[in-house]
C-alpha cells in the first residue's frame, strides 16, 4: 500500500473498514453515511481498487439487485479489494466528461504516456497506456458524477482501439405514479337484454346483450383504488429525483340507486344496498341494483339467446342446439347441444356434448358424460372425457379419455382406455387396448422430431471437410515439389544447418549465401504461401468438425421425446412415427379440419413402428450415437 493509501487507510471515515482480504462498508449504517465516508476517500487522492459497482450502488444510494450475503456473524459489506493511491500522472489522463440533465458523454481516445529519461540516462519511449475503470469512478466522482454510471459503456470504451464519444453515465427517472382509479371487484357489472348490435351496426336477434348472475346485498361491485406515487429517481449527483405526484378522483360519480360507498380497513368499496341485477347507465356511469331476477330455463332462443359473457358462467339446464355460450369458467350442468366458448378457466359440462362443440383459449376441458359427433378443443390444457367418446375431433395439449370410437385425437399427450377405430396423432401416446372398429382403421401416429435438416447440415459439412482435404493435400504436392528442385532443397539444407548451429559461413562465403537466397525467393514464397493455405483450409476442418459434433449433441438430445405404449392391441393396429416439419404446427396446435386431413390422409415418409393385429408396443424414440 502506498503513502497516499496508507494514509488514507489509517485514517479510515466512520463506517469505512479496511482488511487484507478487502474494503469494507458498516452494514448498521445507512447510504448518507457510506457517501460521506466514499467522498472522503476520492477527495484523498484514493481510489478502490478491484470496485464491484453493483454492490457500491446499492450501499450506497439502494438501487440494483440485492447485496450478496456476508459472512456469518459479520455485519459488513465487501465493495472493493483495496484503497490505493490515485497517482497524480494517471489522473492527469482523464478527460472532462460533458453532463446534461439525464447523461453524461466521455470521449475515449488513445492515450500515450510521455518519454521518460532514467536516472542512468535510459530513454523510455512514449508508450500506450489504458484508462482503468476503478480510477475511472474515482474520477467520475469528484468531477460530480456519484451515480448512474454505465459499467458495460465505460469498459468498452477503455478496451476500444479507436477514439469514440460514449455515454457513460445516466440519471435514474422517477417511477410513473399511478393516479388513484376504480377497478371492478366483482365481474358480473354489465347486464342488458336488448339485442346485441354487431360491428357492422346490424342488430342480432338471437342474442341479448348480456345476462349475469344475481347480485347479493353486500356484494362489492367497484374499488377505489388511491393513487400511488412512483419510486423516487436519482440525479447523477445522487440527489433525489421526485415523481410527479398522483391525482385523485370522486368515487361518489359512481353511486347510483341500491348502492353505497362504504369504507373499510381493506379500501374503499361500491357494494349492493340490496338483492337484484346490475343496471349501469352508460351515459353517466352511475351503476345500480335492481329487479331481482333468477333464471335456470337453460340457454335457448327463448330464454336467453346467445350468452356473449365476462365473466364465469355456470348453468343448470341444458343448451340447445345452435346457441352459443361465449365466456370463461363455464360450467353446465344439463344437456349440450350447442357451442360453448371459453376464453379461460375451465369449461365443465356435467351431462352430455352431442352434436356440439366445446372450445377453450386456455383451460381445461371436463365432459362427465358422453361425446358424440362433437369437437373439443384446447389450445392449451387437459381434455378429460370420464365417459365415451364417439365420432369426435379431439385437440388438445393432453387428452384423457376413457373409450374412444372412431375419433381423431390430436394432442401433445394421449392417455385412452380403450380406442377403436381412432386415427391418434401426439408425441407420448399411452393407450391400454387399441384396435379396428368396422371400416375404420386403428392408426396411431407419434409425433417425433424431423432429424432431416440437421442430418443434411451434417452431410453437407462432412462434403466441405473432404473437399478441404483434397486442397490440403493439393497445397501439400505443390510445395513438396517446388522444395524437391535441388537449387532449392540445397539452400533450405543449408539454412538449417546454420540455424542449429552445425555451419558457420566465413565473411568469404556470405556473399555467396546472399545470391542462393535471391535465386530461390520466388519458390521460397511460393512455398509460404502454400504452407499458409494449408494451415487455413486445416483450421477451416476443425471449425466444421467442431460444428458436426454440436449438431450431433443436438440429436442425442432430443432421446426419449416421444414414446407410445399400447399393452394390448385388439385387431388390425398401425403406429407409424411423424417427423415434425421445421415451421409446422405440433399436432396440439393444429385446427380440427387440419388435423382430420392429415390424420386421414397419405403419409408419405413416415416410418413405420407397429403393423399388426395382436400384441403389444413399447417404444422410446431414441438416436443411435454416429
Amino acid at each position: 500500500m502506498d503513502k497516499v493509501a496508507d494514509a488514507a487507510a489509517t485514517a479510515l471515515p466512520h463506517g469505512l473498514i479496511q482488511r487484507p482480504d478487502g474494503v469494507y462498508l458498516d452494514a448498521s449504517l445507512q447510504g448518507p453515511v457510506f457517501v460521506a465516508a466514499i467522498n472522503q476517500i476520492f477527495s484523498a487522492g484514493a481510489f478502490l481498487a478491484g470496485l464491484d459497482y453493483a454492490v457500491f450502488t446499492k450501499a450506497l444510494f439502494n438501487v440494483g439487485p440485492p447485496l450478496p450475503p456476508g459472512r456469518p456473524g459479520e455485519a459488513l459489506i465487501r465493495i472493493a479489494d483495496a484503497i490505493s493511491t490515485f497517482d497524480l500522472q494517471r489522473r492527469a489522463l482523464y478527460r472532462a466528461v460533458k453532463m446534461d440533465k439525464e447523461i453524461a458523454e466521455y470521449v475515449f481516445e488513445p492515450l500515450f504516456l510521455d518519454a521518460v529519461e532514467l536516472p542512468d540516462g535510459t530513454l523510455i519511449p512514449e508508450r500506450p497506456v489504458k484508462l482503468d475503470f476503478d480510477e475511472f469512478v474515482a474520477d467520475m466522482w469528484t468531477k460530480g458524477i456519484r451515480f448512474g454510471i454505465d459499467v458495460k459503456s465505460v469498459k468498452a470504451g477503455i478496451a476500444a482501439s479507436r477514439g469514440d464519444r460514449s455515454t457513460v453515465a445516466r440519471r435514474l427517472e422517477p417511477g410513473k405514479s399511478i393516479d388513484a382509479h376504480v377497478v371492478e371487484v366483482s365481474q358480473d357489472l354489465h347486464r342488458s337484454d336488448a339485442p346485441r348490435e354487431k360491428a357492422d351496426g346490424r342488430v342480432d336477434l338471437n342474442s341479448f346483450q348480456n345476462r349475469f348472475p344475481q347480485i347479493r346485498q353486500g356484494m362489492r361491485l367497484l374499488k377505489k383504488v388511491p393513487g400511488e406515487p412512483g419510486a423516487p429517481g436519482l440525479e447523477m449527483a445522487g440527489t433525489a429525483l421526485l415523481p410527479q405526484p398522483p391525482s385523485d378522483l370522486d368515487f361518489r360519480r359512481w353511486v347510483g340507486d341500491g348502492t353505497v360507498i362504504e369504507n373499510t380497513p381493506d379500501g374503499e368499496f361500491l357494494v349492493a344496498a340490496q338483492d337484484g341485477f346490475l343496471d349501469v347507465d352508460a351515459k353517466s356511469g352511475k351503476i345500480a341494483v335492481r329487479d331481482k331476477i333468477v333464471s335456470r330455463e337453460g340457454v335457448s332462443g327463448r330464454t336467453t339467446g346467445n350468452l356473449a359473457l365476462a365473466g364465469a358462467f355456470e348453468e343448470f339446464g341444458d343448451v340447445q342446439e345452435l346457441r352459443a355460450v361465449d365466456g370463461s369458467d363455464i360450467t353446465i350442468r344439463g344437456n349440450v347441444f350447442g357451442n360453448i366458448n371459453s376464453t379461460g378457466g375451465t369449461i365443465v359440462l356435467g351431462a352430455n356434448l352431442v352434436g356440439g362443440s366445446a372450445y377453450n383459449v386456455k383451460g381445461d376441458i371436463k365432459v362427465k358424460g358422453v361425446a358424440s359427433g362433437s369437437t373439443l378443443r384446447t389450445r392449451d390444457g387437459e381434455i378429460r372425457i370420464a365417459g365415451r367418446a364417439e365420432s369426435c375431433v379431439i385437440v388438445g395439449t393432453r387428452v384423457i379419455i376413457e373409450e374412444a370410437s372412431n375419433c381423431e385425437i390430436l394432442a401433445d399427450e394421449v392417455k385412452i382406455g380403450m380406442a377403436e377405430g381412432c386415427a391418434v396423432a401426439a408425441r407420448r401416446i399411452d393407450i391400454e387396448s387399441a384396435g379396428p372398429r368396422k371400416q375404420s382403421e386403428m392408426l396411431v401416429l407419434v409425433q417425433v422430431p424431423d432429424m432431416g435438416p440437421i442430418n443434411g447440415e451434417i452431410a453437407d459439412l462432412a462434403a466441405k471437410i473432404d473437399a478441404l482435404e483434397q486442397l490440403r493435400q493439393q497445397f501439400r504436392d505443390e510445395a513438396e515439389q517446388i522444395t524437391s528442385i535441388p537449387q532449392v532443397r540445397g539452400y533450405m539444407t543449408l539454412t538449417a544447418q546454420m540455424r542449429k548451429g552445425e555451419l558457420t559461413l566465413t565473411p568469404e562465403q556470405a556473399p555467396q549465401l546472399k545470391k542462393m537466397a535471391a535465386a530461390v525467393e520466388p519458390q521460397l514464397k511460393t512455398v509460404g504461401h502454400l504452407l499458409q493455405k494449408m494451415k487455413a483450409a486445416e483450421s477451416q476442418q476443425m471449425v466444421r468438425r467442431a460444428q458436426i459434433e454440436e449438431l450431433r449433441k443436438q440429436k442425442l438430445a432430443s432421446n426419449g421425446l416421444a414414446g407410445c405404449k399400447i399393452q394390448m392391441v385388439a385387431g388390425e393396429t398401425l403406429v407409424r412415427s411423424m417427423p415434425l416439419k421445421e415451421g409446422a404446427p405440433a399436432a396440439s396446435q393444429m385446427a380440427p379440419k387440419d388435423g382430420k386431413a392429415l390424420l386421414r390422409g397419405p403419409h408419405v415418409g413416415y416410418e413405420s413402428l407397429f403393423s399388426d393385429s395382436l400384441g403389444s408396443l413399447d417404444w422410446t424414440y431414441s438416436v443411435e450415437p454416429e
